[in-house]
């Protein structure tokens, strides 16, 4: 694999993942800030968030949680799974599970009681993002009566 082709999402990448007999949908949508607006436009339709988080940069650790926070607070997501993948755990310099968790606690309140994981990851070798997946799985699965919320346009 070429580590130079890896880039970070830039607006939308659309793919399907069959896992079992469930075939997810998943909506890659890019964490700059000019695109965060744009976020909740796919909430309606979600059952399920996966939220990636750069493990090895620490100076924008705040940035994401302030991102993160505006996910958790939106009420089309309320019930909804989430899936935190701390990303890079390959790295040695990384901030470790507990680290991460501790930066982001004052936002454990906005959680609520949905269900929620954080997982430690590496896209580059795929630990742990299976894990995750399987976990998401058995979440959406059991949230599946949860119907999409339409949002009201008025």
């Amino acid at each position: 694999m070429n580590l130079s082709k890896i880039t970070t999402t830039v607006g939308l990448n659309i793919g399907t993942v069959d896992i079992g007999k469930a075939r997810l949908m998943f909506w890659d949508l890019g964490g700059q800030e000019e695109l965060q607006s744009l976020w909740d436009k796919y909430y309606a339709e979600c059952h399920g968030v996966i939220y990636v988080i750069d493990s090895t940069d620490e100076e924008r650790l705040s940035e994401s949680k302030q991102a993160f926070e505006k996910v958790v607070s939106s009420e089309a997501l309320d019930g909804v799974p989430i899936l935190v993948l701390a990303n890079k755990q390959d790295v040695e310099t990384c901030l470790s599970i507990p680290d991460i968790k501790t930066a982001f606690s004052d936002c454990s309140y906005k959680i609520g009681r949905r269900d929620c994981l954080t997982q430690a990851c590496s896209a580059l070798t795929g630990k742990g993002v299976r894990e995750g997946i399987e976990w998401m799985v058995k979440c959406v699965v059991r949230n599946i009566h949860r119907p999409p919320r339409q949002r009201d346009i008025t």
